[in-house]
């Protein structure tokens, strides 16, 4: 037995009609697909407010109705007294101090004048100085050996003078002491000047330099010149 099929049943005639149909839906899936965008998102993004108006405010102008400010005060005009014309005035004669082109001119001559060279006072330091000062004792010495025996004697002098301070022994004072003095032109030291940690050291530096002798100038240019001559003095205590 063959089946028949329903006349109704027969969807090849809708084959155009369904061809269409899915024509149509793929276009649109096509079109949307190829119109469809995405963005990213952009997290950093920035709110900016841009203000471009600038409000102005009206501000109205008030007339106030003030008195207008006093005028200043004038001053009284004085009052001039008229005084009779009775003293007399006697006029001065102002002579010319001109003179004439027949008043003779006296020449008065002129003494020579002698003009007296001052000397300059200058101090010259003693490693420079052309003839170092002596120090007594050492004159017999030789020229070359004077500046070393000056230096030796001064060194000797301190050891010989020297007695630490008990004071700075007791409180443990120690330190270094920079004397700088001159040597005047006839020989005496002046201008101490020192440089101690403590003044106790200061005072015993000072007791020792007031002890020198007085010494035989220094010359520079063959003339007496002060001379500045420094030396340190060492306060060290010795541990038994």
């Amino acid at each position: 037995m063959i089946p028949k099929k329903n006349p109704k049943a027969d969807y090849s005639r809708y084959s155009l009609i369904f061809f269409q149909l899915g024509l149509i839906i793929m276009l649109t899936i096509t079109y949307f697909s190829l119109e469809w965008r995405s963005y990213e998102r952009d997290d950093n993004f920035m709110d900016a407010l841009s203000i471009d108006k600038i409000i102005e405010e009206e501000i109205p102008i008030v007339n106030l109705n003030t008195p207008p400010p006093p005028p200043p005060p004038t001053a009284a005009p004085e009052v001039l007294k008229i005084v009779e014309n009775i003293a007399e005035v006697e006029e001065t004669v102002v002579q010319s101090t001109e003179t004439s082109q027949n008043e003779k001119v006296e020449i008065v001559s002129v003494a020579s004048v002698k003009v007296e060279e001052q000397e300059e006072e200058i101090t010259v330091p003693f490693a420079v100085i052309e003839q170092a000062p002596i120090y007594p004792g050492c004159e017999n010495a030789p020229k070359k050996e004077q500046r070393d025996c000056f230096q030796q004697k001064i060194e000797q002098h301190v050891r010989d003078n020297f007695t630490y301070p008990q004071v700075a022994l007791e409180l443990g004072i120690q330190g270094r002491v920079y004397v700088l003095f001159e040597i005047d032109k006839d020989g005496s030291v002046i201008n101490l000047k020192f440089r101690a940690p403590d003044k106790n050291l200061e005072q015993e530096a000072r007791r020792i330099i007031s002890k020198l002798p007085k010494f035989i100038p220094g010359k520079q240019r063959g003339k007496p010149v002060k001379v500045a001559f420094s030396i340190p003095i060492n306060f060290t205590i010795q541990n038994q």
